[in-house]
């Protein structure tokens, strides 16, 4: 069932995120104030893959969950740039390794009952090493693990980053 939207009101904005509440019918319930964030950019994030070297990653700490985890390069898409160019400068600017052959592969929306926040997942076949990583907060280290591993970080919980784990479960089903 559809529900009907009769307005939206901004409680909070900031270049990053956005929150609303917004005035919705909810079929067989009634009219209710639905709070919702809103994204104020899409993010990228890609899986560079190279059949000498492995899967790329990146082993980091996130502060908000205070979580140490294994990740793919991903980030903001920014204002006037392709999805495609932000997946390559990303990913360049994170690990040091320019990705090569980047294709998009799927799109989601890792929380649709509550935020319109739009990831893209793109692939890269080999990646071409240009120099250290010129962003230097987002990682602990950047490795290259075999799929082997990758898919034993997936079980074990090393990897609990909701992009990377939808972006390896696409490219191990797919990809």
């Amino acid at each position: 069932m559809k529900w009907d939207v009769y307005g939206e009101t901004v409680i909070y904005d900031n270049p990053w995120v956005r929150l609303t509440t917004v005035d919705v019918d909810v079929p067989g319930v009634g009219r209710i104030d639905h709070h919702v964030v809103r994204a104020t950019g899409e993010v990228v994030g890609t899986v560079v893959t190279d059949p000498d070297r492995g899967i790329l990653l990146m082993y980091r700490h996130r502060f908000i969950t205070d979580r140490w985890g294994w990740e793919i390069p991903a980030g903001r898409v920014d204002p006037g740039e392709s999805l495609r160019d932000a997946a390559i400068r990303e990913t360049t600017e994170e690990t040091g390794w320019k990705p090569l052959d980047v294709t998009p592969a799927t799109f989601y929306y890792p929380s649709d009952g509550l935020s319109d926040q739009k990831f893209n997942v793109f692939t890269a076949r080999g990646a071409e090493y240009v120099g250290p990583p010129t962003d230097i907060s987002e990682s602990e280290r950047i490795e290259w693990v075999t799929p082997a591993r990758a898919r034993t970080l997936l079980t074990d919980g090393s990897i609990s980053n909701g992009l990377t784990m939808a972006a390896l479960l696409w490219t191990f089903s797919f990809g």
